[in-house]
């Protein structure tokens, strides 16, 4: 299984570069950062894990910037956005970002994609939170597009445009892999329509890891499909709680790192690294 980490970059909390060296050193194999474009001061919208919003949301660095950050300082370690909110981007632009994320890194870019949850954020872009899950859809088809194609068009509901050259391509073919975040009860359809990884969020139990990986295996299959792999987003320093994830098909575990300076966190990567032994046995 492989090891990698998430992490809200900010002003105050280990740089994207050294963090990124630091992983690779220790023979850590992904690392995310997360998105949010601002937070809307009314707070309407009330924080998935209950409580408090942390601060690191409203001061997190953007994450193509982060990555290329990341990429540079490192030639092994896969770097990518978790999650990028799609729906807050316009698709040509985000299309460009990650081609050339991707081929800055020499084709170690993830793409990591969500719908987002904070409603007020995503109507400040114009978005219509109702209709969000089919406009991120969209605009990934459209990326797709432009991505696979010296010339590309694209007619929806949502996204138009006809006869557009954009490069650079990705390094990746056909493109980055997109990894969809989420859970749910749609989870599973559109990952096998447009995903190339499930990503499920930490409060995703192994139990029910166990119940949905077949799901989704028919699914892919229905499409003629290979079953996709399955990333942990947010794993927690559990040792007993990782021995029940390496009994479930997941392939990759990030651990969500706090956005703090390099005291706090190499000791954490070390522990992660130690984990190896823990998932072996």
């Amino acid at each position: 299984m492989q090891l990698g980490a998430l992490i809200f970059p900010t002003e105050y909390s280990i740089g994207p570069a050294e963090l990124a060296k630091a992983m690779e050193e220790r023979g850590l194999e992904a690392l995310l950062f997360p998105e949010h474009t601002h937070i809307p001061a009314s707070r309407r919208s009330p924080y998935p894990s209950g409580g408090e919003l942390p601060r690191e949301y409203s001061h997190t660095l953007d994450p193509f910037v982060a990555c290329t950050a990341a990429a540079m300082a490192t030639t092994r370690l896969r770097v990518g956005t978790g999650i990028a909110l799609v729906v807050e981007r316009d698709p040509i632009l985000l299309a460009k970002e990650v081609a050339s994320v991707d081929l800055i890194s020499g084709g170690r870019f993830d793409f990591g994609i969500g719908a987002g949850w904070n409603r007020e954020e995503m109507s400040n872009h114009g978005t219509d939170p109702r209709t969000r899950f089919a406009l991120m859809e969209e605009r990934v088809e459209a990326m797709r597009a432009i991505w696979t194609s010296d010339e590309a068009s694209y007619q929806g509901r949502f996204v138009n445009f006809e006869r557009i050259w954009s490069w650079p391509k990705p390094v990746q073919k056909p493109h980055p892999p997109i990894l969809l975040g989420g859970s749910g009860t749609t989870i599973v359809e559109r990952a096998a329509r447009y995903a190339d990884a499930w990503m499920p969020i930490s409060r995703t139990t192994p139990e029910q890891i166990l119940e949905t990986a077949p799901k989704l295996e028919r699914a892919c299959a229905d499409r003629g499909r290979s079953p996709l792999p399955i990333y942990l987003y947010g794993a927690r320093f559990d040792a007993e709680m990782l021995k029940a994830y390496a009994a479930t098909p997941l392939e990759r575990l990030y651990f969500w790192l706090p956005s703090a300076g390099a005291d706090t966190i190499l000791p954490l990567l070390d522990k992660i690294a130690g984990y190896r032994s823990v998932l072996d046995d």
